[in-house]
């Protein structure tokens, strides 16, 4: 028998005859049909389950659903990582027939109601709830907001031995007897379960149950849905459906993002992956490196990489002031510089009294007026003053002594070094790196506010497309100015054409920052990668997560985890082509194995 007749059996007389084709028929006309193709070799009909080459076959059907269903109890079964076939039929049965049939009803239930009154009996609960649910189902009826449908729900099942289709159908009817859904085997009808199981339309099973509109819509078996955008760069793969995740950050409402994963999670490489598809699209990219992950990337794509250190060529002069654009008033810019300076002293001299806090702010303007920079005029291209012009107008004002002593070390002492010096950094290019791994602990969130605040200026001065990309930010999370600054960022940024992305490891840190959940609420996209134990919890109460989520995130490999863009959560996986693999990995065997190509490749040209 070929598959067309065993499809078409049942329609013998409307369907023309089918003549089996035999091998040395097929040989003779040197062609094959479609038919043939997808034909099984040999087909057997049996009681439980059906032979279909060397496949089994089983097809179920469900029989009785509980009182409530939840919403998407049918996912754990699509989400199995089993090979089988859904159909679900629904007849829809018209209003004016259900509501006959519930009249009936409803009156035999009365009946029974009032006769155990009658006999004195005691009242039966599950009499009163069939009661209530039936008048309710009754008025929505009535009210057009519910509507009465046949459904039938089957499944086939596909093995390679009988034991393997008997496991997988004990895993599935073990999830839904949990739900109170029970199923029951098409004993002697596994003929008419398979054909009601192919994409044919055809329901020849007709074991149906009774369901109104609400519950029927919890068995939609589509729940995972795509999160995607018509434009924009690849994310990585929806583990749901394995749809693509495409977006463009400066087309949501504000461009930040937020990177949460432990260690060795993949969070580098995705972070990569987004800056090389982005420069691809224009982007201007801009990172705070502090482990110098990020070079190799910026010698492959000819951007520039600053070491910001002690002993670095590299310096950035906490004074400079961006140029003063028509529609901005010297006064405001001006003012927000020094802010953000008494913010840095804060920093650099572990604090400062309500006192120390006015000599300060009053000593960074008088700096100002020494290179003749006020508010009363336009100081573009005016020459800003060094940390040693601002150390000479502190020691000519009285009670800054203590602040002259904390602030020798910067100007004089072992870390003059880094700030004491005009700046020599030039960001016209697409794409620059500022590493900070060689510098001190002591001074990396230093560094990192000083380069930040140089960025804005920038980023202030020429609007364009940029991306500005905070590695390991709990550094900056650290201290109340450095996390407020970066938080003003994140606000402030999308009026500059800016995105700021903050990746920490440290998870914990950042979010007991008062600063953390407010730059969280203002990023439109959030990745979670793999989680450890200890921060897990946080995360989960922090994101909603359920428990699934939350073990997903604790077992995920190696750039898996959770995408988010707005309220919408999907799974991801990040993925990339072999080519930008070898760009961006930071795997020490792959580095290694791509510096010895290299070594050979050159020795090769001598």
């Amino acid at each position: 028998m070929t598959l067309l007749d065993f499809l078409n059996r049942k329609h013998k007389e409307e369907a023309p005859e089918i003549v089996p084709v035999l091998p040395r028929d097929i040989y003779r006309q040197s062609s094959l049909d479609l038919l043939d193709v997808i034909a099984p070799t040999a087909l057997k009909i049996g009681s439980r389950e059906l032979e279909l080459g060397e496949k089994f076959v089983r097809t179920f059907y469900t029989v009785s659903y509980p009182r409530f269903l939840s919403d998407s109890w049918f996912s754990p079964v699509i989400d199995l990582d089993k090979v089988l076939d859904v159909s679900l039929f629904i007849h829809p049965i018209e209003t004016e027939q259900a509501l006959r049939s519930f009249q009936k009803k409803v009156a035999e239930v009365q009946s029974q109601i009032s006769e155990r009154e009658s006999k004195g009996l005691v009242r039966d609960p599950l009499l009163d709830t069939a009661y209530q649910d039936l008048e309710s189902l009754r008025d929505s009826l009535q009210q057009a907001q519910e509507k009465l449908f046949d459904v039938g729900l089957y499944l086939a099942l596909y093995g390679d031995t009988k034991e393997e289709i008997a496991k997988t159908e004990g895993d599935i009817r073990g999830i839904l007897d949990a739900k109170l859904v029970y199923t029951k085997p098409a004993l002697f009808q596994q003929e008419q379960g398979f054909r009601s199981c192919l994409p044919l339309g055809s329901d020849e099973l007709l074991v149906n149950s009774k369901l109104n509109s609400s519950p029927l819509s919890s068995i939609f078996p589509f729940v995972s849905f795509d999160l995607t955008s018509d434009r924009g760069i690849l994310y990585g793969i929806n583990r749901h459906n394995a749809s693509l995740i495409l977006f463009d950050r400066f087309s949501l409402e504000n461009y930040n993002s937020v990177v949460f994963a432990k260690s060795g999670s993949g969070k580098s490489y995705a972070t990569k992956l987004e800056i090389l598809r982005s420069l691809m699209f224009g982007t201007d990219v801009i990172v705070i490196d502090p482990e110098r992950e990020y070079e190799q990337l910026a010698e492959a794509t000819g951007g520039r990489s600053f070491n910001i250190s002690l002993s670095s060529e590299n310096h950035i002069n906490p004074f400079d002031l961006p140029p003063v654009k028509e529609d901005e008033d010297p006064k405001d810019i001006l003012r927000s510089n020094i802010i953000s300076l008494v913010g840095l002293f804060r920093i650099m001299l572990g604090g400062l009294s309500p006192e120390e806090d006015a000599i300060v702010d009053r000593a960074i303007s008088e700096t100002y007026a020494l290179k003749d920079i006020t508010g009363d005029s336009d100081f573009t291209g005016a020459e800003p003053p060094l940390l040693s012009d601002f150390e000479q107008v502190l020691s000519g004002m009285e009670g800054s002594e203590s602040l002259i002593e904390r602030l020798s070390k910067y100007t004089r002492g072992t870390w003059a070094g880094f700030m004491n010096q005009p700046t020599n950094i030039d960001l016209r290019q697409q794409f620059a790196v500022f590493s900070v791994r060689d510098m001190e602990d002591e001074l990396k969130a230093i560094a990192m506010y000083i380069i930040t605040h140089y960025i804005w200026n920038e980023v202030r001065h020429d609007m364009k497309k940029r991306l500005l990309i905070i590695d390991e930010a709990w550094w900056m999370m650290k201290s109340e100015d450095t996390a407020s600054f970066l938080y003003s960022l994140a606000k402030r940024g999308r009026k500059y054409y800016l995105g700021v992305c903050t990746i920490t490891q440290d998870v914990e840190d950042f979010l007991k920052s008062p600063y953390g959940r407010p730059i969280l609420t203002n990023s439109s996209l959030q990745l979670l990668l793999k989680q450890s134990p200890t921060t897990i919890d946080v995360l989960q109460n922090t994101f909603n997560l359920t428990d699934e989520e939350k073990y997903l995130l604790l077992e995920a490999g190696v750039g898996e985890g959770l995408f988010f863009a707005g309220m919408k959560h999907v799974a991801i996986k990040i993925v990339a082509s072999y080519t930008e693999d070898q760009i961006i990995t930071s795997d020490p065997s792959q580095l290694i194995a791509i510096q010895q190509e290299k070594s050979r490749h050159a020795a090769e040209q001598k």
